[in-house]
């Protein structure tokens, strides 16, 4: 067994330099306790997530976007009508059921509830001027909008960050080769694509027997492709400018000198420390998305008919804004939660999971 031995201080000289060993004491067993506490271990997206939920719009934000999904998951299931359901009393159609105030009935559907003593599932938002329930048509088309937002947000992060990736990481002539042909891509009008694509789709592509898309028509299909051409490029800027910093790191080196191809350095090494980057700008892409299909469907050029969107239901109620001003307010405000609450929760994720930032 080791022995423990009382080791002398040593005395300083009058002429050394050296410290003076009375200048301090010994560490008492609190303070030798306290080195051993170690931090928690954690990730970088368990840190982030941490910082993400002390935000409290952000907290709100998300718990207004779990709401929202819950109603357009749920109220299909629990609400009797359909998008492109006409109101019928018996069979027959009831003309005196259009627009409706909210939760107000018909005088045949009054008349049908005193008679056989039932109860028919209410209007919630009331009706619109062909007999349909309006608030199913909102929930139909705030799904529209939110699937847009995502499926446009999945292609330009997949598309922009595989591109961005490439460039940064090649560099020279092939990263200026590239990043012309994003100044290229960046010139160009959506708008003007978007007409031209759905003329051109309109007379040569029939998508009728499409199973999800046949319904959304075929602006939707051009819109999509838009997105696939267009919309990326904001993306693939900051990758490149990422990785053109992160390519000069050590590990980076390290990891070439032992024979490691360009594919697994970018998609282990690179990929990962610009992480922040793509999860902020995905975030950021859905309610620009949202917002994109929802004036291009108020101009005409969304969805198909009957297939609702928050944009066309918006362009439906102008012409009745001073008889039935819910039918305007109901879109318009599904629009600003939606997308208040993806740009909320982008800002704070930028605040989360960006390093420069944790200060």
């Amino acid at each position: 067994m080791a022995e423990n031995y009382d080791i002398p201080v040593p005395k300083k000289s009058f002429l050394s330099l050296q410290v003076d060993p009375k200048m301090f004491e010994k560490a008492t067993d609190d303070e030798k306790r306290q080195q051993d506490v170690m931090a928690e271990s954690t990730t970088f997206f368990k840190d982030g997530m941490r910082r993400l939920m002390k935000n409290p719009l952000a907290v709100m934000s998300m718990i207004i976007l779990a709401v929202v999904i819950l109603i357009l998951i749920f109220a299909p299931i629990v609400v009797p009508y359909d998008y492109d359901e006409i109101i019928t009393v018996e069979g027959v159609r009831d003309k005196g059921a259009a627009n409706l105030a909210p939760f107000e009935y018909s005088v045949k559907e009054q008349s049908y509830m005193e008679q056989y003593g039932v109860s028919i599932f209410p209007h919630i938002f009331g009706t619109d001027e062909l007999c349909r329930d309006y608030f199913i048509r909102v929930v139909y088309g705030t799904r529209v909008s939110l699937m847009v937002g995502v499926f446009a947000s999945i292609m330009v992060l997949i598309i922009g960050t595989i591109y961005g990736a490439i460039s940064g990481y090649m560099g020279g002539k092939v990263d200026m080769v590239m990043m012309r042909i994003v100044d290229i891509i960046y010139s160009l009008p959506d708008l003007l694509i978007i007409i031209l694509l759905s003329v051109v789709f309109k007379e040569t592509l029939d998508f009728s027997k499409v199973p999800i898309i046949g319904k959304l028509g075929t602006n939707m299909v051009s819109m999509f492709i838009v997105f696939g051409l267009l919309y990326w490029v904001s993306m693939a800027r900051l990758v490149r400018g990422e990785i053109l910093g992160i390519k000069q790191n050590e590990y980076v080196l390290a990891a070439k000198s032992m024979g490691a191809s360009s594919a697994r350095i970018i998609r282990k090494h690179i990929l990962p420390n610009c992480l922040s980057v793509i999860i902020i700008m995905t975030a950021q892409e859905i309610p620009t998305a949202i917002f994109t299909e929802s004036y291009l469907s108020f101009l005409g050029l969304g969805v198909a008919l009957p297939m609702p969107s928050l944009g066309s239901l918006a362009n439906a109620a102008r012409s009745g804004m001073q008889s039935t001003p819910w039918k305007l307010v109901f879109p318009a405000v599904a629009i600003i939660l939606v997308v208040l609450a993806f740009n909320l929760i982008g800002d704070a994720m930028r605040d989360a999971f960006d390093p420069k930032l944790k200060q």
